[in-house]
């Protein structure tokens, strides 16, 4: 197994943000709990494929602090609008906890990530 394989990488990301959404919609009926979980888990699958570029992309070309901080500012309000906006066109019912748990991902991540790069950039 070929833990920097995408598509990895993109499997897990649809079985855990997928699952979370499911769960996240367990208190309406069946259909609109696995349609939400199908939905969170396809978009977080392909989500997964650009973010990592973009926080680095973002990063080689801000200059100093902006390099640390924007990058992540504009993954999570990306991240937020996109979801917000499929899962409104897809009636997820509970759409604020559907995408808490992603959205929460996406700062770790790409925070941790965006300092990472700031870092080694300043080092």
């Amino acid at each position: 197994m070929n833990l920097k394989s995408s598509a990895l990488h993109m499997a897990v990301a649809f079985a855990g943000m997928g699952g979370w959404a499911v769960f996240a919609n367990r208190g309406h009926p069946l259909p609109e709990a696995l349609l939400a979980g199908l939905v969170q888990g396809t978009i977080s699958a392909l989500i997964t494929l650009g973010l990592k570029r973009m926080i680095e992309a973002l990063s080689a070309r801000l200059p100093g602090a902006a390099a640390l901080i924007l990058p992540p500012l504009l993954a999570v309000a990306g991240s937020v609008l996109l979801l917000s906006l499929i899962h409104s066109l897809a009636g997820t019912p509970e759409i604020a906890a559907t995408i808490a748990v992603p959205v929460s991902v996406t700062a770790l991540y790409s925070s941790a990530y965006s300092f990472t790069l700031w870092r080694a950039r300043h080092a």
